[in-house]
């Protein structure tokens, strides 16, 4: 099925490159949602505790200026956001191709993600727990650092592993523009030197880290949460 020189430069690619490419690809993948998260996670809050009626109201026209650029951002599709703010990247990192390149444009396509897988985390904690602690005498920063973000941690937790493995999708992706890791492997290799093993081999790998991903994910949502203790 598979000739000798396909082989061959599979063999290679594994030998040579093979530790070089996962951590390219894992480098896209955290150092982006870590990004993401670091901007999406006070957004989301915000855009819950700063509407009206939310424990700490922002005016009206802030609030709505908000929705509509996230709202404007998560409606872009990723390649053509990644082609768009390439040029952003080169005058940061001083280039256009590599993983480095692509952190800028993962990062700005995730964060209105994260920032309503945020906001949807906050809306399920029960009012009456926030209600007691106002009834206490708590601020609107206790209220957000001791109460909304503990009892949203689980919810918190499976959207950064839903945000990471969105990202991670991205990041191969990428590999269409010259990002590198695995999407690099499987697009320059694979598809576009017609290397049918190597597109496999790059894609089961591909599989079996989202899996791995998957799988820490839920072990640290479960433990996270109180309910099932």
């Amino acid at each position: 099925m598979f000739n000798e020189a396909d082989v061959g430069l599979l063999m290679n690619i594994i030998r040579q490159d093979l530790w070089k490419i996962i951590g390219e690809t894992l480098y896209m993948t955290f150092l982006p949602t870590i990004i993401a998260f670091a901007i999406g996670l006070p957004l989301g809050i915000l855009l819950v505790t700063g509407e009206e009626g939310g424990i700490r109201p922002m005016p009206k026209v802030v609030m709505q200026v908000l929705n509509v650029i996230i709202n404007l951002l998560r409606s872009v599709p990723f390649l053509i956001l990644l082609v768009v703010v390439l040029p952003v990247s080169r005058f940061i990192v001083g280039t256009t191709v590599g993983a480095s390149a692509i952190i800028v444009p993962l990062a700005l396509a995730a964060f209105p993600f994260v920032a309503r897988l945020v906001e949807t985390s906050i809306r399920e904690v029960d009012k009456g727990v926030v209600e007691a602690a106002q009834a206490m005498g708590a601020s609107p920063f206790q209220i957000v650092w001791k109460v909304l973000i503990p009892e949203a941690k689980p919810a918190l937790i499976s959207n950064f592993m839903v945000s990471l493995i969105t990202i991670f999708g991205y990041g191969a992706m990428s590999g269409a523009v010259g990002g590198g890791g695995l999407g690099n492997i499987a697009i320059t290799y694979g598809y576009h030197r017609k290397k049918v093993l190597v597109l496999y081999f790059a894609v089961i790998l591909l599989i079996i880290m989202v899996q791995i991903f998957q799988s820490i994910g839920n072990v640290v949502t479960k433990r996270s949460d109180k309910r099932i203790r």
